[in-house]
Order: C-alpha cells, then structure tokens, then sequence
C-alpha cells in the first residue's frame, strides 16, 4: 500500500485532490494543512508522496521543499498550486519536487503524472500485503519459542518473573519502523543498543532498546547500591542487551537448523525519544521483516524492546527454511 500525504490549506482543495485519486490506487491518504504538519507527517513515515499546495500559511510549500531537503526526509513531491508563473515551478523543481500540476487538479492530469514517474507501478509491484496469515503464524511460533529462552535466561539471571509478550511481526518499510514500537510512549526516552548478524542467506540486525525509567528498577534487581549514573546505564544496557540478543537469535537459528555469527554491538544513543534512537541505525535498506518482543518484569517498572531486524533479500532464505511448519 502506497501513503499519500495532501498538504493544503483549504479543506475544499484537500477533498478534490483526495477525489482525483486513482479509484483502484490501493492507498492510504492522509492530510496537512500546511508545511509544519507536512513535515511532522512525513517524518512519521505517512507520505511516500507527497502532493503539495505552495500558498499557505505557517509554512508555505517552498519552505515545506526545504524542510524536506534539510530533513534529508523520503518522499516524492508533486506541486499542485494555482501559481502557474514559470519562476514558481522553477524554483519548486530545483527544490526537489518531481512535478507541477496546476489547480484544479484533474483526475486524468493526476494519473498521468503518477504514471510519468512510475509512482503507480511502485504500488503495483509492492506486496501490499505484507506477510499472510499462514506465514505470520509460522514466524509468531518460531519467535515465541526463541523468546520464550531469552526471557528464562534472563530471569534466572535476574531471578525476576519475565511477562512474555505476543511478538509483532510485520514486512514493513525500515521508514516506519519507529511507529512499529507502540508500547513505548513516543515522549519516553530511551536508550538503545544495536547489534548485526549474519548466517547462510540470513542477515540482519537487532536492537535492545530500554527505556530510561526503568533503569531505576533494574540497579534494584540487581543490587547496585552506587548512584545509577550514564556510565553504569550503559553497562546495564549491554548486560540486557547481551542477554536478549544472544539468547533470542540462538533459538531464533537454532529452529532454522543454522547459526548466526554476532557482531560487535553499537550503542545508538542515550536518552532519545525512540524515533531519534531509530534514526541512529544507519543502513540502507528499503524494507524489512521486523519482529518486536516487548518484555516486562513482574513487579517492577521496567520496559524493554528487542526488535529483530531481516533485511528483504533474507525473506526468501527465511521463507524456504520455515516452510516445513506450514506443511499439512
């Protein structure tokens, strides 16, 4: 499915664009009303396009263009504006936009546009499914198993009761993956650590990320009597960090008859809300097979996240090896 923003200052423009959609576009549409929340949208991941008015107030499309340059932020811009001289499509071209439609918008002007620039065979070649049931299943069940070792292992470490959660699994893009981990509260800070892993026609990466609120519990658990500074969060972040990860991808491979190689973990940051922390993992990747686990202790206000991380060439190694379970 292909997100498409409409930023617009009039609510009567904003619906005729939304109408002159494609019918059969498989899309999910959302709105601005001007630049700042164009750009608050876009950087939530909502806006693989972008069709943008020039003339509003707060901020206007050509700062909207240069907060989306300066952002570094990913979308496709299509102008759609009233001002038709040819310094304005000039200026929005050499702005980053990819095209200038003139209002009022046109169904048949919108698709050909859409066509000119493949933005409609993107959509079509997507799998706007994502993953099928059968399959999801399958990956819930081998993560439930591999989870279900990372938390005895940690809770004989800790000598707590671990909740188990019910993993989330989704192909989505590595754009969105902020607004996957739903159970942190996106004001939380946190702090998080990052860690690759390679096996036959597998890679990909996992990260640990714990929020700072329970640092607090967690020196309790263990009995840390000294005051929990930045340096002595960080260790206890590794410690965690080592425990899930190593615990959580031995199972996790184990299941697919194979063994991952770990690298070195990389600290991504310290007290960042989560979209900042997510925005520390520098890969190039367009999708991925993410799988989050959201652990908690029993009686104690701690709140971590362990997300596996599958680049998109691992899908059909990953598929291959797991379709034994989905055999009748």
């Amino acid at each position: 499915m292909i997100s498409v923003l409409i930023c617009d200052d009039s609510l009567v423009a904003r619906k005729q664009v939304a109408k002159c959609l494609p019918q059969d576009w498989d899309v999910a549409v959302h709105f601005a009303k001007h630049g700042e929340e164009a750009l608050v949208a876009l950087a939530e991941g909502k806006g693989q396009v972008l069709l943008l008015d020039l003339n509003m107030p707060v901020m206007d499309g050509y700062q909207t263009l240069k907060g989306i340059k300066d952002q570094q932020l990913l979308t496709k811009t299509i102008v759609v504006s009233g001002d038709i001289q040819p310094e304005a499509k000039e200026r929005v071209m050499a702005l980053g936009a990819i095209d200038f439609i003139q209002k009022p918008v046109s169904s048949s002007d919108l698709a050909a546009v859409l066509r000119k620039h493949n933005i409609l065979a993107l959509a079509e070649e997507a799998p706007s499914e994502g993953l099928d049931d059968a399959l999801r299943d399958c990956y819930q069940e081998v993560t439930n198993v591999a989870m279900g070792q990372a938390g005895d292992h940690l809770a004989r470490i800790m000598n707590v009761f671990v909740k188990l959660p019910i993993p989330n699994v989704n192909l989505i893009e590595v754009s969105e993956l902020h607004m996957m981990l739903s159970d942190i509260e996106m004001h939380e800070q946190t702090s998080g650590v990052c860690q690759g892993f390679l096996g036959d026609g597998i890679s990909g990466e996992a990260l640990c990320i714990l929020s700072d609120s329970s640092f607090g519990d967690v020196a309790k658990i263990l009995d840390i009597k000294e005051a929990v500074d930045d340096e002595l969060q960080l260790e206890m972040l590794m410690d965690v960090a080592s425990i899930l990860i190593g615990s959580c991808l031995s199972g996790f491979a184990k299941q697919l008859d194979m063994q991952f190689r770990q690298g070195q973990p990389v600290v991504l940051g310290q007290h960042q809300s989560v979209e900042d922390l997510i925005k520390m993992n520098k890969n190039n990747w367009r999708k991925t097979l993410a799988i989050e686990l959201s652990y908690g202790l029993e009686g104690y206000n701690v709140q971590c996240d362990l997300v596996l991380l599958f680049t998109e060439d691992s899908l059909e190694t990953l598929n291959s090896k797991l379709a034994h379970l989905l055999e009748d």
